[in-house]
């Protein structure tokens, strides 16, 4: 799918709206080079208007010799001779006036055919993995640290990154990034023979940093009509169109959870430092193994990890059978950026947190997260929300 990269979230917004559903958007030139490092596929680069001109020639020039197959369609507020000759002396495939977007619709259609020409026909997308977050007892600060890591996944745009809410009584994502659905996954009851992506784009809800949410129903009785086989056909469909997949559950094995679990690629379970949680992380654990669920593929979250409970790591992971991939000390900054609608990931990405989550990230992509969300280095980004159900 193309990618625009636009960093005035009105124009980018107005750009996607005219391009094929599941085309991703980024704010950076340095978010853009991220992801077409992660997406070899990639076969058009829309440069928005909102990037200087002369910028948006060089990253063309650049894009020639790095992404050879890659199409680059620059957007001008008005396209003038000067303009485009540029434009074409750089190497890019189409300009196009800002206020023309039939054209910028047809010159991205043109672009993914002359890529299928230089590829061949026969080229596929790598489909995503899906990523459950899991703990058995609730209160352990689950869709807390499911956001968190979803966002750290994102690594600011690099990565698509959809969560599903499937805590379908009590989910609680949106609100936790201070997103108003108009859609839910309620929406799409009755709708297993005929889930596609252009449907469940219309059910997601977005924010700025590259994360869309399918939200859990605004009333616990839904639940009962929402089926195994919609939940599984759902997963498999987004998977499709996104890199990860970052599943919220409920502190249950109900059928939801079950299903959610049987499609999964990597599984985090989440624990503290008490006796309760780790007696029923440890049956969890067990009932997996029976149920040959994510085994290999289990990463083990500590959450409120303090030294002053009695209780070690070395113990932890003695008890449980497994190490601990990540640990996440109790902060008051954490409950803080969460009660503010920005997660600490966002809020402070050189918070040990923030650090924390990045490690977790990295052990369920298996590669090192870049310098996106999470990065001690990169400067804090607290820019907001869009705070806007999608139509």
């Amino acid at each position: 799918m193309p990618v625009v990269v636009e960093p005035d979230p009105s124009l980018a917004q107005r750009a996607q709206g005219v391009l094929p559903p599941g085309s991703h958007t980024v704010d950076s030139l340095e978010v853009l080079r991220r992801w077409l490092d992660q997406h070899r596929e990639e076969y058009a680069v829309v440069v928005g208007a909102g990037v200087p001109l002369d910028a948006a020639l060089a990253l063309t020039e650049e894009l020639q010799v790095t992404h050879p197959t890659v199409s680059v369609v620059l957007v001008r507020e008005q396209i003038d001779t000067a303009t485009l000759t540029k434009a074409m002396h750089a190497g890019a495939r189409d300009a196009v006036a800002l206020e023309d977007e039939s054209t910028l619709t047809k010159a991205v259609e043109r672009a993914q055919e002359l890529t299928r020409a230089l590829r061949g026909s026969s080229s596929v997308s790598q489909a995503g993995r899906i990523v459950t977050v899991f703990s058995p007892k609730g209160g352990v600060g689950k869709t807390t640290s499911a956001v968190n890591l979803a966002l750290a996944l994102a690594d600011g745009g690099s990565r698509k990154v959809c969560m599903v809410d499937l805590d379908l009584a009590f989910g609680d994502i949106a609100i936790t990034v201070q997103l108003f659905p108009t859609h839910s996954i309620e929406h799409a009851v009755g709708s297993e023979e005929s889930v596609d992506a252009d449907m469940l784009e219309g059910l997601l809800t977005r924010h700025e940093n590259g994360l869309a949410v399918l939200a859990a129903p605004s009333r616990p009785d839904t639940r009962e009509r929402i089926t195994p086989l919609l939940i599984s056909r759902i997963l498999r469909t987004l998977r499709e169109n996104y890199d990860y997949v970052l599943v919220d559950t409920s502190p249950s094995f109900d059928d939801a959870t079950l299903t959610a679990l049987d499609e999964t690629d990597e599984c985090v379970i989440i624990a503290t430092l008490d006796v309760p949680t780790l007696k029923n992380v440890k049956v969890a654990l067990e009932t997996m193994d029976v149920l040959n669920i994510a085994r290999g593929h289990r990463h083990l979250l500590l959450n409120r990890a303090d030294d002053q409970v009695g209780i070690t790591v070395d113990k932890v992971e003695s008890i449980l059978g497994m190490t601990v991939a990540s640990r996440v000390a109790s902060a008051f900054d954490i409950a803080a950026a969460t009660n503010s609608g920005t997660p600490i990931v966002l809020a402070n990405p050189g918070h040990p947190a923030s650090r924390a989550f990045t490690e977790l990230a990295g052990a369920v992509t298996g590669e090192p997260i870049g310098a996106g969300a999470g990065d001690a280095d990169a400067p804090s980004r607290r820019r907001g929300l869009f705070r806007r159900g999608r139509k």
